[in-house]
């Protein structure tokens, strides 16, 4: 999976030592470790949670822009906006993200709830650079921009470069009636990312966005967006599991022109230890600078972090 981080100057041995030292006991979120394992639970709980969030927060921008006639045309995968035929029975359209386009109409003649399932077949690279296949299939109450409107999305056979996806995905349109800035719950649960050895992260996730800036754009591109919200996940790495609480303690700031969250801070606690624990750990995305690096500090030591 493209989505690792390469810690600068973390120790292999940690790793290693980590690895051999915790199988036996296989403790989650364990306390009782040597300075190097603790440091290098850390780091691998903090990496996970990062790779999902990565993730799953570009699925909202997926989601988000099929198509204005159910999000906002552009954004994520989708280049341009995407024409589809609404007359009851389902349809295909071959766009520039790759993916066949397919659209049913659950409740005909209505037009929602509607169904879209984005078909990558055996695979396909999109703009993103990603090789995604498989199916992601999106049920939508209403258009996302519509308060109380919902959209769900589940997985068949789904892979993201060599990652199995599995899981749940909501967005919740909670914005009040008439109101200019839009608003959004995104909740994730059961989610699972498996890679090709059998290590994998379970994740749980839940969200606010809120719109902040650009209420009114000529382009969807131009919307900037706070996150704020917690979750909690478990990984298994080299016969080990961690178990860690994740908590944005900064508003992440969102933009759909970038694909990485390009500030804010999220503080990463791993199960059993206390809040002023030496271990916790905090990603700080940086100053608004769309990049892709980012600063992980434990212990009163800061690293930069290259989400790729």
């Amino acid at each position: 999976m493209k989505l690792k981080f390469n810690i600068i100057q973390l120790s292999l041995i940690a790793f290693t030592f980590l690895a051999i030292s915790f199988l036996a006991c296989n403790k989650e979120g364990s306390s009782e470790g040597t300075p190097a394992q603790e440091e290098a639970a850390t780091v691998a709980s903090s990496e996970s949670d990062a790779e999902a969030d990565i993730l799953f927060n570009g699925l909202f921008d997926d989601v988000m822009g099929v198509s204005d006639e159910v999000g906002l045309a552009g954004t994520g995968i989708f280049g341009k906006t995407m024409q589809v035929n609404t007359d009851g029975s389902s349809s295909t359209a071959r766009i520039t993200a790759c993916p066949d386009v397919t659209v049913v109409l659950l409740n005909s003649p209505a037009l929602f709830p509607k169904k879209v399932i984005l078909d990558f077949g055996s695979g396909c690279t999109g703009r993103d650079g990603h090789h995604r296949r498989g199916k992601i299939i999106n049920v939508y109450t209403n258009r996302l921009i519509i308060p109380g409107a919902m959209a769900t999305t589940t997985f068949d056979g789904f892979y993201f470069d060599t990652i199995k996806v599995e899981g749940t995905h909501k967005i919740t349109n909670i914005a009040e009636v008439n109101a200019l800035a839009k608003k959004w719950k995104v909740e994730v649960t059961g989610a699972k990312l498996t890679k090709p050895n059998g290590d994998f992260t379970e994740w749980n996730r839940t969200n606010i966005i809120t719109q902040i800036e650009n209420l009114s754009p000529t382009n969807v591109r131009d919307i900037a967006m706070k996150i704020e919200g917690y979750g909690s996940g478990r990984t298994k790495r080299n016969g080990i599991l961690v178990a860690w609480e994740a908590e944005i303690i900064d508003p992440l700031l969102k933009r759909f022109s970038c694909r990485w969250i390009v500030r804010g801070k999220v503080r990463i606690k791993r199960a059993n230890l206390t809040a002023n624990s030496r271990w916790v750990a905090v990603i700080d995305f940086g100053g608004g600078t769309c990049d892709n690096r980012a600063y992980l500090t434990v212990d009163g030591r800061s690293r930069e972090i290259i989400l790729r």
